[in-house]
C-alpha cells in the first residue's frame, strides 16, 4: 500500500514540474503571437491606412496604432468662464434676467407680492452662472 502512495507522490511531483513548464511555454507563445499580431496590424495600417480590427470575440486586445498623448486641459478653472464666448443661450438668459428684474421692480412699486418674481430672478441668475462656467 505504501508503494502506491510513494509512486503517486512521485507522479504528482513530475506532473507539477511539467505543468509549470507548460505554463511558461504557453505564456511565451501567447506573447509571441501578440507581438506578431501587432506587427501585422502596423503593416496593415501602413499599407491600407485603416486600423485592423480583431474579431468580435476578442475584447481585450487594446493596442492602438495612433497612440498619441492626449493634451491636458487647463488646470486653472478661473480663466475658463472668461474664455468662453457668449453664445445665444447666454444672450437669451441675460434678456430674460433683465425682463424679470424689470417685472420685479414694477411689482415692488405697485405693492404686489414679489416672492414668485424673486424666485424667477434667482433661477435665471443660477442658469446664467451655469451657462458661463
Amino acid at each position: 500500500m505504501s508503494d502506491v502512495i510513494s509512486e503517486y507522490q512521485k507522479w504528482k511531483e513530475q506532473g507539477d514540474g511539467l505543468r509549470a513548464k507548460a505554463k511558461q511555454a504557453m505564456e511565451s507563445r501567447f506573447r509571441e503571437l501578440l507581438s506578431d499580431a501587432i506587427a501585422i496590424a502596423r503593416d496593415y495600417h501602413a499599407d491600407f491606412g485603416v486600423a485592423l480590427k480583431p474579431p468580435p470575440s476578442i475584447t481585450a486586445f487594446r493596442y492602438r496604432i495612433n497612440a498619441k498623448p492626449k493634451p491636458k486641459k487647463a488646470s486653472n478653472t478661473l480663466e475658463t468662464p472668461a474664455a468662453k464666448p457668449n453664445g445665444p443661450k447666454v444672450a437669451a438668459l441675460q434678456r430674460s434676467l433683465g425682463l424679470a428684474k424689470n417685472k420685479l421692480e414694477a411689482a415692488k412699486q405697485a405693492g404686489k407680492p414679489t416672492k414668485n418674481l424673486e424666485d424667477k430672478v434667482y433661477e435665471i441668475e443660477d442658469d446664467l452662472r451655469l451657462a458661463l462656467g
